[in-house]
């Protein structure tokens, strides 16, 4: 009753604290702090949540001011995951140290009455929600001033690993940059009374300040406080057992994804940004409710009040972002490097130093234009990039061949991309990768400035490469994309054998020109040429080139004899030796020539790399891929790649590598971020696109897949690959393989010299549809190739033939299409218990010929070779035809088994492919079989 008596007049809070205070009112001492007092004697009270208390205490060692955060002994009592909960909360916010993030000093527990503690920087401020409460809404420059402060802090937990979760008004503090508190001193009374008098006070203060006032920018200092629900990104699956999936967060600032206890990164605090923000220009927020579900339901309608910003007279560029930083999809909020940009692009100093640039470009045109002198030709003015990039960013261009015989053009290619790689091993340069570049074809045409834009760069380099004989004339020039004008350009006409030197000329020139400081270690790399033979020089861009293509085995092939004829010619030729043995663990991993000889080749060139440079970052990359791809040693490989990275900090690869090394150990969110990070550097690579995609589809979040898949359909609209893979999104979802259908149809229409490339699509849509006439036009019109692959299991046309006459029931014709199949299946199986792939492919064979037992050893047998613990994304697939060979074994208790196992992410089994693909037939109606299908169906 006296609880109830409590709560009905406001005293609720000293109700369920009684006994954490009882605890304090002793001698108030937590190891070496002392809780303050004020002059009533009561504690110094600063703040109260869900699970703790926070007071100004004293070091009484360091004799300094701190905020100490004690948790409830009731919470104590009642909650072992609580208090666990209390100390992760603890550990991942001492993990930090930014200026923008308050600092934990300490973390202890007081041995009396088993209380967790933690002592914090102690700010004296007020929160953002105080100061808008206090003195209303602020005006777009300080708001922005905020978002950029946090912007930056959120980036460095981001690189720990961690994210906030409830970030919202309350949580960021704001001081003067000269540590004057900004407003009145923020302290909750400890009493009802005390409260009472404070608040009246406290109203008659804001309506003073109110009254006449006149609002003007202020430069504040951002302190974000509580990473008290801070989640560890690597060990989510840890905390998610910990919370037991509840709510976590504000729900007036919560992300969609909280209310969905979907799996979070980054963006879901950049859309807790967004909301913060929005409450700072409005007072309001902008997706109002009583309940969990009435705010969550608010979100998911996807329209914001606009209008709201617009009286508050927020300028459009910052409207635009807030509407990008709140979509409901993930994907399609900025990251953090790309809301930093935005948000320097929205300042008022963005906007004035682009009126600036417009006007002295103006002023300087009539003055020239006025000039008789004028001895260069105009230049084509554009406006500045909308995307501010660093001053320090490059992007080189592919030169132009002025060679009368076209075959130079990969000569000119070969030093186009001598200079970028020189270039890029600089610390202090932002150099964008080899796969975006090429695709700006030489000439006079090129837009700079958008180019300019889609890198994210400042300054491109554009050259021409002219050979004739034993004379070489190479033309490069440095090219500010906002204005059009050339900073630096030199021509140089010299002997061919001196084209090295002109390489190493032009990227000092231009790291000179910039201003970009080198170590001694980054001079001597920019001075060293890679070879001194032409020829070899010639064949190693001529493989690098064609390794740029399709990795088909043919290609991989020739890339490699390529490289050989290089290092043949020029035994010291290091980066050759790195990119042949990229070239052979490719065509082992890929499973093009997956034998033990190949993987020797791979090695042996590794060897010859570490004996020309053990230092070099090359070699240490050669050597993390040939331990990824060659034997799943992931650890080495990441320790191999944290070498590298050293002495190639431009390399989209080190970045490509973790983030598939992360997703075969399981880690799909860490490895998304590994992948955004290639892109940065190599942000028109469409393929790297792809691959993050499908990382989405691992996880099952189709909807991001989609956005993804977006993104790098807007760089190749005509890529047939992404087309066709955003179609069978739907198909993966919903069971739906109408668009796919339709894409194919399209396709084959408008291109039927595509068609061979898109069999297997084809082939997977008629097979949905059991369509058995188009399913063996498919498997016809797919040639030499494998007629349908899933990852490394690929399927030959006898064994599809077999697969389509099981659909049409006529199993005489089945069993021979299979036997067919099995004859060259054994011959692509010269070791039979060396690899997992080619394993299931052969069980799958013997199932449908009726050998039972032999089947399901060969299942066992590809599991036991490529278990999920080693590889989470083939290992699973290993599983999942396991379940598919006992099923068509008849083994239907054990195919469910395994597909129980098979379908837990990361997996690429879809909903579609269960409830559509004929391969699942022997397992339809069984009731085990359909509720796992049904739980996967879209929710």
């Amino acid at each position: 009753m006296i609880c109830l008596l409590r709560a009905g007049i406001g005293s609720e809070e000293e109700a369920t604290d009684d006994s954490t205070r009882e605890a304090l009112e002793g001698d108030g001492h937590f190891g070496v702090y002392e809780i303050d007092r004020r002059e009533d004697g009561s504690l110094y009270e600063l703040g109260r949540g869900a699970m703790g208390v926070t007071y100004r205490a004293t070091d009484t060692t360091l004799q300094r001011k701190v905020a100490l955060k004690i948790i409830k002994i009731d919470v104590v009592k009642r909650s072992v995951e609580s208090r666990e909960r209390f100390m992760r909360e603890a550990r991942a916010a001492a993990a930090l140290r930014h200026e923008n993030i308050a600092t934990i000093y300490q973390f202890g527990i007081r041995e009396e009455t088993g209380q967790y503690f933690y002592a914090m920087e102690l700010i004296e401020g007020e929160t953002l929600d105080e100061r808008v409460h206090r003195a209303g809404p602020l005006d777009a420059r300080t708001t922005i001033g905020i978002a950029q402060q946090v912007t930056s802090a959120l980036a460095a937990a981001e690189k720990h690993g961690l994210i906030h979760r409830d970030l919202k008004p309350a949580n960021l503090m704001l001081v003067s940059p000269d540590g004057e508190v900004t407003g009145a001193e923020r302290v909750v009374p400890s009493t009802a009374a005390q409260r009472r008098g404070y608040n009246a006070a406290h109203l008659a203060v804001t309506a003073s300040l109110r009254r006449g006032a006149h609002q003007k920018h202020e430069k504040l200092l951002v302190k974000i406080i509580d990473f008290g629900l801070a989640k560890a990104l690597h060990t989510e699956t840890d905390l998610q057992s910990l919370t037991h999936e509840r709510f976590v967060g504000t729900p007036a600032f919560a992300s969609p994804e909280q209310f969905e206890h979907s799996a979070l990164d980054v963006r879901s605090d950049i859309y807790s940004l967004g909301e913060t923000l929005w409450f700072a220009l409005t007072g309001k927020t902008p997706f109002a409710g009583r309940s969990l579900d009435e705010i969550h339901r608010a979100q998911q309608s996807n329209v914001l009040p606009i209008e709201q910003l617009k009286a508050a007279h927020v300028p459009s560029r910052l409207r635009s972002l807030l509407k990008s930083m709140l979509a409901l999809e993930p994907a399609s909020r900025p990251g953090t490097h790309q809301l930093v940009a935005r948000l320097q692009r929205c300042s008022p100093e963005a906007r004035s130093a682009r009126r600036t640039r417009v006007a002295l470009v103006a002023a300087a045109l009539l003055i020239l234009g006025a000039s008789a002198l004028l001895v260069f030709q105009p230049t084509r003015i554009q406006n500045a990039p909308l995307n501010p990039a660093p001053d320090k960013s490059i992007a080189v261009l592919p030169f132009e061949n002025l060679s009368r015989d076209p075959d130079n053009v990969y000569f000119a290619n070969g030093v186009q991309d001598e200079i970028l790689t020189r270039l890029a091993s600089l610390a202090d340069l932002k150099v964008i990768n080899r796969t975006s570049v090429m695709q700006y074809k030489s000439g006079s045409a090129r837009d700079l400035r958008k180019i300019g834009h889609q890198l994210g760069v400042a300054r491109v380099v554009e050259g021409s490469v002219q050979r004739a004989g034993n004379r070489v004339r190479v033309n490069a020039q440095l090219i500010d994309v906002s204005t059009n004008l050339a900073l630096w350009g030199q021509s140089y006409d010299r002997d061919l054998a001196d084209v090295f030197a002109i390489q190493s000329e032009i990227a000092t020139s231009i790291a000179r020109q910039l201003q970009v400081s080198l170590s001694a270690r980054e001079k001597t790399a920019i001075e060293q040429a890679p070879t001194n033979d032409i020829t070899a020089f010639e064949l190693y861009a001529r493989a690098k080139d064609l390794l740029a293509s399709l990795k088909t085995k043919a290609n991989l092939v020739e890339a490699a004899d390529l490289l050989n004829r290089a290092v043949a010619r020029d035994p010291s030729f290091f980066k050759a030796y790195c990119l042949l043995a990229s070239t052979h663990d490719r065509l082992y991993f890929l499973g093009r020539d997956h034998t033990p000889a190949r993987l020797a080749l791979a090695e042996a060139a590794i060897q010859e790399a570490f004996r020309l440079h053990p230092d070099a970052g090359e070699a240490h990359l050669a050597r993390a891929q040939n331990l990824y791809r060659g034997y799943l040693d992931y650890d080495a490989a990441l320790t191999e790649l944290e070498v590298a990275a050293k002495t190639l900090p431009n390399d989209a690869r080190v970045f490509e590598l973790k983030g598939y090394i992360q997703r075969r150990q399981g880690k799909q969110e860490e490895a998304v971020r590994s992948l955004e990070r290639a892109v940065d550097l190599d942000p028109r690579n469409s393929y790297t696109l792809q691959q993050i995609a499908l990382t989405y589809r691992d996880l099952r979040r189709f909807a991001e897949q989609k956005s993804v898949l977006d993104r790098a359909l807007a760089i190749e609209p005509n890529n047939v690959d992404i087309k066709l893979e955003r179609a069978a999104a739907e198909f993966y979802w919903k069971a739906d393989p109408r668009p796919l259908h339709q894409m194919v149809d399209s396709i084959r229409a408008t291109n039927p010299a595509a068609t061979r490339d898109i069999a297997e699509y084809w082939l997977f849509c008629a097979l949905a549809e059991r369509d058995a006439a188009a399913a063996k036009n498919a498997v016809i019109a797919a040639g030499e190739n494998a007629a349908l692959t899933d990852d490394a299991v690929a399927f030959s046309r006898p064994f599809m033939e077999g697969v389509i006459a099981r659909i049409t029931k006529d199993d005489a014709e089945a069993r021979a299409a299979f036997a067919a199949a099995r004859a060259e299946q054994q011959k692509i199986l010269q070791a039979p218990e060396s690899y997992g792939p080619a394993l299931c492919v052969l069980g799958l064979i013997d199932a449908g010929l009726g050998r039972k037992e032999e089947a399901l050893r060969e299942g066992r047998r590809a599991v036991e070779l490529l278990p999920v613990e080693k590889d989470a994304i083939y290992g699973i697939g290993m599983v999942k035809y396991f379940a598919m060979i006992a099923a068509w074994a008849g083994d239907k208790d054990l195919a469910c088994k395994q597909l129980a196992i098979a379908i837990r992410p990361p997996s690429r089994l879809t909903y579609g492919e269960l409830k559509l693909l004929p391969f699942w037939d022997p397992l339809r109606g069984d009731p085990r079989f359909e509720q796992i299908v049904a739980s996967l169906a879209p929710k």
